[in-house]
Order: structure tokens, then sequence, then C-alpha cells
């Protein structure tokens, strides 16, 4: 058992030049396109992280701007409903004056109506009341007068009634 264990510097030269083999063909061969790769990766995954990064900030700068826009835009809204509103109110303040305006026209113009018909009225009340009077008063006279005795006595009432006056 002695000459597993025992070292040799024959096989410690030959097994070092082995190693020193395996570990430049490794190098050349495997160690050079796995340090590349690795190299690639690293630059990928980092590329990758800065377009990440761009990519956020253009997604933060573009939620700024959404939220201007949509401030901007709540804003033209309330404008656009305030001018409205006032616009709606003017129409209507506008169209009561006018009515209002229109309804006191017509009122006046049926008390002018009125009035002139009243006015009418009274005059034609007051020529069938003088008509009237004309005519009672001829028959009362054609009645007094036609007889010597009542014409006597209508005389002198009236002599007595105006020289009491």
């Amino acid at each position: 058992m002695e000459g597993l264990l025992s070292v040799s510097v024959g096989t410690v030269f030959w097994a070092s030049v082995a190693f020193l083999c395996v570990l430049a063909i490794l190098k050349k061969m495997a160690w050079g396109p796995i340090l590349s790769s690795l190299k690639d990766r690293e630059e990928g995954i980092a590329s990758a992280l800065r377009q990440a990064d761009l990519a956020k900030e253009e997604m933060s700068r573009l939620q700024a701007s959404n939220e201007d826009l949509l401030r901007e835009t709540r804003n033209e809204r309330d404008r656009i409903l305030n001018e409205a509103k006032s616009m709606a109110d003017k129409m209507r303040n506008d169209a009561v004056g006018r009515s209002q305006e229109e309804a006191n026209r017509i009122t006046a113009k049926a008390k002018a109506e009125i009035e002139n018909q009243k006015q009418a009225a009274i005059t034609d009340l007051k020529n069938q009341v003088a008509d009237l009077s004309v005519q009672l008063a001829e028959v009362l006279l054609k009645d007094s007068l036609t007889d010597e005795q009542k014409q006597k006595a209508l005389n002198h009432s009236l002599i007595k009634e105006f020289g009491a006056n």
C-alpha cells in the first residue's frame, strides 16, 4: 500500500505537466468563450437595465404630461360649462325681461282700451239719459200745456220755485 500513498517526483512532475496542459487547453478552448459569453451577458443585462431606466423616465414624463393635459382639459371643461351657464342665465333673463315688457305693454293697451270703452259707454249713457229726459219733458209739457188750468198751475209753481231761489 505504500506505493499508492507514496509521492514520487516524477509522478508529481507529470501530473503537474498534465494539469498545466489541461489548464492551457481549457483556457484556450473553454475559459475564453465562457468569459466572453459572461461578459456579453453582463453587458446585455446592463443595457436592458439602462433601457428599463430610460423607459421608466419616459413613462414618468408621459404620466406627468397626461396629468397636465387632464388638468387642462378639466379646466377647459369647467370654463365651457361656466360660459354655457352664464349664457343660459343671460338668455333666460333676456326672455323674462322681454316677456315682462310684452305683458306690461299688453296690460297698458288693455287698460287704455277699457278706459276708452268706459268713456264711450258713459258718453252713450249720457246721450241716452238726455234723450229720455227730453222725451219725458215733451210728454209732460204736452200734457201740461194742453189744459189751461194745468198751464197756469205750472207757471205759478215755477214762479214760486224760481222766485224762492
